[in-house]
């Protein structure tokens, strides 16, 4: 089997994407820092393996790290082994981790949280108003990023002043270029924000999920301090970063697609669609690490070997053309069925799924409404990848709002 390095400056997704898919529904894989793994690529089998309880998020299965091979300042450390959540457990312990998250963010209880994303969404638009007129803007900074982050910060009861400390931890914490004397410093300094939040709302609880989640542990539900720790570290990181993805890597598919952005902006396509083509197409999320096999496990006519790590290749599978037929390299809002799993599948399954949609939802049709000239300020092949092996992100995107 050839092994295929994932390039750590993300300079070409959709090509290794492709060359993902083309090596078959199991493809060995090189990490950045030389860290070997498998990808499943297509469809089908990630859906398989998704369900398959010999896949779990148990480190410790992985034969590497017995042996001592991933070292702590490994950039990706943090997504490998992020400390225990319900994103690194399985079974009875995942359910207990997941239960009230998962109730936190029922699309019914996160419809009510739509007025309150409107207001967000309008300010953030008064204030793009209020530039210079013809003076080029950062749409991912001035708009994509606060939005999210402002309504995942008001959901878990986080202060806006931490938002910049969060912001450039988090730049470190996801790429590839963090040099690895940084490493160990930065996770360190996540645990200690994080705990830090946490203790506040031990002497201050609030209308928020960091203090139900507390209440929940002091009446019974032995939820540990690291793990309340790290369950709003795992919310506060996917919880904006998904959602700035999928509202920049909208707006690039429409500008560059003007037919069907006349078809969305007139009505005759719903936003809906919009949503979720960009999802399959130009999904937020290119790699998910990581689990492992605890036995042998087939995934079509390869193995998968015991005590290997797997990673999830969405960018690879929302292109699988087994799946989404002879056009599912084009954009087409129009696709229908369109039965992508780019918030994942089965038990781990994104629980912010519908808030993420909502956010989408509100922010870009509320966008061009009110500026419906909107332009790309550059080719979209100027366009720069940030080196985020995980994060499907731009370094910026600049705009002319017309």
């Amino acid at each position: 089997m050839t092994r295929i390095a994932l390039d750590p400056f993300v300079a070409d997704l959709d090509g290794e994407s492709a060359r993902l898919r083309a090596a078959g529904p199991l493809a060995e894989v090189e990490l950045p820092g030389g860290v070997h793994c498998y990808a499943v690529t297509h469809h089908a089998e990630a859906r398989q393996l998704l369900t398959d309880s010999r896949i779990v998020k148990d480190i410790n299965v992985w034969n590497a790290w017995q042996r001592g091979e991933i070292p702590m300042d490994w950039p990706l450390i943090g997504l490998a082994n992020p400390g225990r959540s319900m994103l690194t457990v399985d079974g009875a312990d995942h359910r207990r981790l997941r239960t009230l998250v998962a109730q936190a963010l029922t699309v019914k209880r996160v419809e009510r949280l739509r007025a309150g994303i409107e207001a967000l969404t309008t300010a953030s638009l008064d204030r793009l108003a209020a530039l210079p007129k013809g003076e080029q803007v950062d749409l991912k900074a001035e708009f994509a990023y606060p939005l999210p982050m402002n309504v995942i910060s008001e959901l878990m009861g986080v202060d806006s002043a931490d938002h910049p400390r969060l912001k450039e931890l988090f730049e470190k914490f996801f790429s590839t270029q963090t040099p690895p004397e940084e490493v160990p410093q930065m996770m360190a300094d996540l645990g200690t924000l994080f705990t830090k939040i946490v203790d506040g709302k031990r002497q201050n609880p609030g209308d928020d999920l960091t203090s139900a989640l507390i209440a929940a542990s002091e009446n019974g539900d032995q939820l540990t301090d690291e793990e309340i720790v790290n369950t709003l570290q795992l919310i506060i990181a996917a919880g904006h970063e998904t959602t700035i993805s999928l509202i920049v890597n909208a707006v690039v598919a429409l500008q560059t697609h003007p037919e069907q952005r006349k078809q969305v902006l007139s009505g005759e396509v719903p936003w809906e669609n919009v949503i979720e083509e960009t999802l399959r197409w130009n999904t937020p999320t290119s790699h998910v690490l990581i689990r492992f096999a605890t036995e042998d496990v087939e995934v079509g006519d390869k193995v998968l070997p015991k005590g290997e790590a797997l990673i999830v290749s969405f960018g690879a599978l929302g292109r699988d053309e087994a799946q989404h037929g002879p056009t599912a390299g084009d954009f087409d809002i129009t696709r229908s069925p369109n039965r992508h799993i780019a918030f994942g599948h089965g038990p781990h399954v994104c629980p912010g799924a519908a808030l993420s949609r909502l956010e989408a939802g509100v922010a870009l049709p509320a966008l061009y409404e009110r500026f419906p000239e909107l332009e790309l300020a550059v080719p979209a092949s100027e366009l720069r990848n940030k080196p985020i092996v995980t994060q499907n992100d731009l370094h910026d995107l600049p705009v002319e709002l017309g």
